[in-house]
């Protein structure tokens, strides 16, 4: 499938999920088993010592793992979560985090996938702040 379609089917996925929608994700790389994504600060995304929220940071590692594995799950099968491990390393406001999730090993049945989440202040400095695996079981796509 070329880039353009794998772009496709991972955007139009992005565009039907209200949380991502809803705290301002975007779409910045999609390749075969790799996808990148990007989460601006706002206080929608904050815990209250003002930087980004753990859980802001999990739901962005599992959203980039998860549609990593979405470019080499079968043609109408979507992927769902059936668990995620994350290490969170530093905390960060302002900015934004950037996940890049990786394909381990794509299969029928389970699809492995790895997630690095970076903090990227206003200048570009990049610093480490969460790492995260993930197991995915292909599902059907119902829509």
């Amino acid at each position: 499938m070329p880039h353009e379609a794998l772009w496709k089917r991972v955007q139009d996925s992005l565009d039907r999920q209200g949380m991502m929608r809803h705290l301002g994700a975007r779409l910045l790389r999609v390749e075969p088993g790799l996808v990148e994504i990007a989460l601006p600060y706002s206080d929608k995304v904050s815990q209250q010592q003002d930087g980004f929220h753990g859980g802001a940071m999990g739901a962005l590692a599992d959203i980039a793992g998860g549609y990593a594995g979405l470019t080499v799950a079968a043609e109408g099968m979507e992927v769902t979560t059936a668990e995620y491990k994350i290490n969170f390393l530093a905390g960060f406001a302002a900015g934004e985090l950037r996940a890049t999730g990786r394909v381990i090993k794509g299969g029928r049945r389970l699809i492995v996938t790895s997630a690095e989440v970076v903090h990227v202040a206003a200048d570009g400095t990049q610093n480490a702040c969460a790492v995260m695996q993930q197991t995915l079981v292909p599902v059907p796509k119902t829509y």
